[in-house]
């Protein structure tokens, strides 16, 4: 496996923050929403926590299905301000950019930027010199738990 994605580039003004990289393999997308929920409780908002895990199983979902390369890694960062929860998710194909569109009833895929339209406060897309980040955040009233 060789590592594609870049060291951690901590937003302004985190106060907490993890990151792991993950082989690109399906049961790596429960392994990370576990990952997301606990930090989350950890860091002293247990009421988002589901939310938290839905938004990085989306990010993970989407970076496996449309990002990510035979032994390339993929990497969920988690990170907390004073204001916002953020979950990322790098993967080495930058060409690949996500868009959102709408899904006919019948489609089998195609929601999972909905949902994160839905949960976040806001998303975007980093093109990399390789790959790409796909982030959202969530407004936290708060901030941390100290």
């Amino acid at each position: 496996m060789t590592n594609s994605c870049p060291p951690p580039r901590l937003p302004k003004g985190t106060d907490r923050h993890d990151a792991v990289n993950y082989t690109p393999y399906p049961s790596n997308i429960p392994r990370a929403r576990r990952r997301v929920a606990q930090l989350v409780v950890d860091w002293g908002h247990p009421g988002v926590a589901g939310d938290a895990a839905l938004l990085a199983s989306e990010l993970c979902t989407n970076a496996l299905l449309h990002g990510c390369l035979r032994d390339r890694l993929f990497r969920v960062e988690t990170s907390l301000t004073g204001y916002a929860l953020r979950v990322a998710v790098t993967d080495p194909r930058g060409e690949r950019l996500p868009y959102p569109h709408a899904p006919v009833a019948d489609d089998q895929f195609g929601r999972g930027l909905l949902i994160v339209r839905t949960l976040a406060n806001r998303w975007a897309v980093e093109k990399l010199t390789v790959g790409k980040t796909v982030w959202a955040e969530m407004d936290m009233p708060g901030g941390l738990d100290t």
